[in-house]
């Protein structure tokens, strides 16, 4: 099974999701990230600019991974959220609880105040 890769920048762990996102593959990437925010880290910035649905078991996924990043001390922006993907999360009543929003990667470096992006 192909996997989401997870980058490390600094203190931040970087998932930028570049396929469609099955549930396997959501759940693969919940552990990954689990596994390497326990080494330590600020953060999780998940990039889904290349998603074009969110259904109720991504929400899920999505919402348990910013929680288990939060347990491990750290935070999680989700950027990238196409129109069309946000107008259909209101429209089913599904929300992302724990996680903050960003337009864009630079924006979510932005929030961690990564070098050369932030205030």
């Amino acid at each position: 099974m192909r996997r989401v890769s997870v980058h490390r920048i600094g203190e931040l762990l970087l998932a930028s999701i570049q396929q469609e996102l099955t549930d396997s593959l959501a759940v693969a990437l919940q552990q990954d990230l689990a596994e390497m925010a326990a080494a330590g880290t600020d953060g999780v910035i998940i990039d889904i600019s290349q998603v074009d649905m969110i259904d109720s078991f991504l929400a899920r996924v999505l919402a348990e991974i910013a929680e288990a990043t939060r347990v491990l001390a750290g935070r999680t922006v989700v950027c990238g959220m196409r129109p069309s993907v946000a107008i259909t999360m209101v429209e089913m009543g599904l929300g992302l609880p724990g996680l903050q929003t960003a337009r864009s990667l630079e924006d979510a470096l932005a929030l961690f105040e990564v070098d050369g992006v932030g205030p």
